[in-house]
Order: structure tokens, then C-alpha cells, then sequence
């Protein structure tokens, strides 16, 4: 999944996470950005303590990301650039990997124990992971200033035991993303902020001819959000981090997610051939939406970018709106699922890299990254650089915010979060039960 979010000074005091101490020895402080990482092979990264040179005598900092899409894509080649213009003795060597490659190879990365010098996370489970392997430099000292710099919240995914292990470039929230056009053609005059109420619009969507939800069904994290959110807004806050601290999510609540997510596919909302579709390819959820071939899609602040992408885009017809509550549920309507995007340095890079990351992480360069890449800031300085009228909305719902939960595939191990994946996407597919999904997710919990 992309990773890509903002805020501003608001959303700081009572934000909580949801990562439990008892899946590991390290205690993470708060919450982060989604995945699970999966298998394969490369290997161009340094051993732990070397650095390499090129034929010029530069040294070279080798920097992994997934920023495939515009206008990132073109924006991070020029941040490096304007790095090396201020460190001619540098050059920084872009890897750039589609989300769920990048993950796969970072997999087998991990387990050689070669790390790029600064790559991509999303914080949570998967750098703890790396972190116990000691293949993950401690940032604290070297990057501890800039931490009164930084929007409070967007460092959080990255702390382990008062200690700092990456940097964040993003930070934000998943919601509905809306066709106003689509909703007024099928006489839906507001937003459901009921789950009742989205069944409700679903079934009228319907009636009118129009697909109410695209879904990439293929790469299972997009489904993920469906039942991350029902158990958040069911269980609340509270109840997920006791469940993940019991490493028990066969409660009532969780089997109850799965059922209400049920009822949602039973209306059988999503595009034709949902379940062989991805997120950003051509014909893809995003490119669906940004086609206005559907009237919603569940996803993070990074939708607008992709949609226009990998689609046209829908211009003033696209809106944002909170996941809706469930009746009688303990968590509220301002609880959010999200998390955003960091970089971590490996063990024993060069100090070029932490001296690239000082210059990510100035006001200038994130007001770059705010005004031409689409990110959100995280930077305090820079969130005045924050225009878009969408994302302003997300940063509303962020700064209203009572509680925040890390997406569910990345504030696990990486083993949990691709259950939580897998068992949600048999569930979208009519393949697993309300009950099994919970059983399933339970039963790997333990295995930690």
C-alpha cells in the first residue's frame, strides 16, 4: 500500500495506538502505516558497516522507495538532486519498487540481513522486527533535534523504548473517498455516517445503475481497511489494544466485524472481476474511481494522486468522508484507521545518509514534498504549503481526531498482518466466515 499522509498542529494529545508490548520485548509507542512483508531476492545493499564509492570517489547512498506514481515519482529524483547539488561528494542512488514488490523484496533483505542504506517503512511491527535483528540505526541522538520540528503525532510508528528508528515524510488517514456527481444521481444528499446508512446508500446505488465501491480484491490490503475499521469502530480503541496485547481477536467484537462486513459483500458493491483487480494498474480500483466508474473507494490520503494516475481524475466531484459508526458500538466516529510514510537508515550506513534525511526533513524540502508531491506535512513548519481542498478533509478528520489506530498489517509482526490480509480477503471472496477469519488472525497471534 502507498504511504503518503498529513496533518498539522491539531492531532497530538489524545491520539493513541494500538501495538501491543507482549508481541515482542520492545514496547512501540504509538501508531504507524500498514504491510506485511512477503518473499523473494535482490541484493545490491551494503553489508552492515561498509559504505561503497563510485568511479568518482562519491559515496554512494543507496535510497529505497515506493514512489511510482506522479507527481512523487518525479519529485524524489529532484530531492536527491538537490541533495547532491549541496553535497557534491555524495551520490544518492534511487531503487524504486511498486508497494507490494518493494515489500517481497524487502522480506528477503531482512532475513540476509542487508538492508539498503535508507529505505522505506511504515513503523509497527515490521521495523521492530528489524530493529531486534539489529539491522536498524538508532536515530536518536543524530536526529533527536528535529523532533520539536515535527508534527507529534507523525513520529510516533517509529519510537520503540524512547528511542527513534526512522523518520517520517508523511502521515495521514484512510476514509471513503466519494463521487458527489454518483451520489447525486443515485439521491444519496449527504454522506452515511451510519453503517446502516452506507448499506443503505449501497443498495440505492444500485438501483441506479451505478457501482457503488471499487476494490482491489487482488492485493487483499485495500479489504483489509473494511474489517480494520469495523473491529475499531466496534471494539473501540481500547478493545483492540487489549486484544492484540492477548494476541486473542476471536471476541464477539471481531467476529462481529466479519459479519457486518459480510452483510456488505452480500450486496455484491464492488466493480466486476473486483477480485483479480490491483490498486493502481490501469483498470485498477483507483483507476475505476478515478473514472468515475464508481461512486466510493475505502483508502488512504494518497487516493486523489493515484486516481488521477492511474484514471482522469474527478475533479470537484471528489469529497472525503469519515468511516461511518456502528450501533452500539464502543469506538466513535472520530477514531481513525491510518498511519503514514518513514525512512530508516541500516545499521552502520554511511553518515551521508542520516545527513540526506536532516535535509528531507527540513521546512523547505517538506514544503516540496507538500506543494508538488501531494504529501501531507509533517514538517510544522510546512503545513501552510497544504492547499488541496480534499485533503484538507482528511486533515480535519485527523485533527478531530480521539483515537488512532496503525493499520492492522503493519502494527502486527509481519506474520499477523498478512493473516489479518489473507482471512479478510476469503471473507470479500466467500471463502472464510466471520467466525474463521477471527479464529485464523487468533491462532497466528499466538504462534508469536
Amino acid at each position: 500500500m502507498p504511504a503518503f499522509d498529513r496533518v498539522a498542529a491539531p492531532m497530538s494529545a489524545s491520539v493513541t495506538g494500538a501495538v501491543p508490548s507482549s508481541f515482542s520485548r520492545r514496547r512501540f509507542l504509538g501508531s504507524a502505516s500498514a504491510t506485511g512483508l512477503a518473499a523473494a531476492g535482490l541484493s545490491a545493499c551494503a553489508d552492515s558497516g561498509s559504505a561503497t564509492t563510485d568511479s568518482e570517489g562519491r559515496t554512494v547512498v543507496e535510497w529505497w522507495n515506493i514512489q511510482t506514481t506522479e507527481p512523487s515519482k518525479s519529485v524524489w529524483p529532484e530531492r536527491a538532486k538537490a541533495f547532491e547539488a549541496k553535497n557534491p561528494d555524495v551520490r544518492v542512488k534511487l531503487v524504486t519498487l511498486e508497494n507490494d514488490a518493494y515489500k517481497s523484496k524487502m522480506t528477503a533483505l531482512t532475513s540476509s540481513g542487508k538492508l539498503p542504506d535508507i529505505y522505506h517503512t511504515w513503523g509497527g511491527g515490521v521495523l521492530e522486527q528489524q530493529i531486534d535483528a539489529g539491522l536498524v540505526e538508532d536515530l536518536t541522538s543524530s536526529l533527536g533535534a528535529l523532533h520539536g520540528t515535527l508534527v507529534p503525532v507523525s513520529v510516533k510508528a517509529y519510537q520503540f523504548d524512547d528511542r527513534t528508528y526512522a523518520v517520517p515524510f508523511d502521515i495521514g488517514a484512510v476514509g471513503f473517498w466519494y463521487n458527489r456527481a454518483l451520489f447525486a444521481d443515485a439521491g444519496i444528499d449527504a454522506p452515511p455516517t451510519t453503517w446502516a446508512d452506507l448499506l443503505d446508500g449501497v443498495k440505492r446505488l444500485k438501483r441506479a445503475g451505478i457501482t457503488p465501491v471499487a476494490l482491489a480484491g487482488k492485493e487483499k490490503w485495500p479489504g483489509m481497511y473494511y474489517w480494520a475499521y469495523l473491529a475499531l469502530r466496534i471494539a473501540g480503541v481500547d478493545g483492540m489494544r487489549k486484544a492484540a496485547d492477548a494476541k486473542d481477536f476471536s471476541g464477539d467484537d471481531f467476529v462481529r466485524a466479519g459479519e457486518l462486513l459480510e452483510d456488505l459483500v452480500k450486496l455484491e458493491p464492488f466493480q466486476k472481476g473486483f477480485l483479480g483487480a490491483a490498486y493502481s494498474t490501469p483498470n485498477g480500483e483507483a483507476a475505476v474511481m478515478g473514472n468515475g466508474k464508481a461512486a466510493m473507494e475505502l483508502m488512504g490520503q494518497w487516493a486523489p494522486v493515484v486516481q488521477a494516475d492511474a484514471g482522469k481524475g474527478i475533479g470537484e466531484d471528489l469529497a472525503f468522508f469519515s468511516f461511518p459508526a456502528v450501533a452500539g458500538g464502543k469506538g466513535a466516529l472520530t477514531d481513525v484507521l491510518g498511519g503514514g510514510g518513514g525512512y530508516a537508515v541500516r545499521k552502520g550506513a554511511p553518515q551521508a545518509a542520516i545527513d540526506f534525511l536532516k535535509f528531507l526533513m527540513t521546512a523547505e524540502s517538506d514544503r516540496v514534498l507538500v506543494s508538488e508531491a501531494a504529501m501531507m506535512p509533517v514538517v510544522k513548519d510546512a503545513t501552510s504549503a497544504l492547499t488541496d481542498p480534499a485533503l484538507k478533509d482528511v486533515s480535519d478528520a485527523l485533527g478531530k481526531a480521539t483515537g488512532f489506530q496503525l493499520y492492522l498489517d503493519q502494527a502486527y509482526p509481519p506474520a499477523v498482518g498478512q493473516e489479518v490480509n489473507d482471512s479478510v480477503a476469503g471473507l470479500v471472496a466467500g471463502a472464510k466466515s466471520p467466525e474463521q477469519v477471527a479464529r485464523a488472525i487468533t491462532q497466528v497471534a499466538k504462534s508469536q
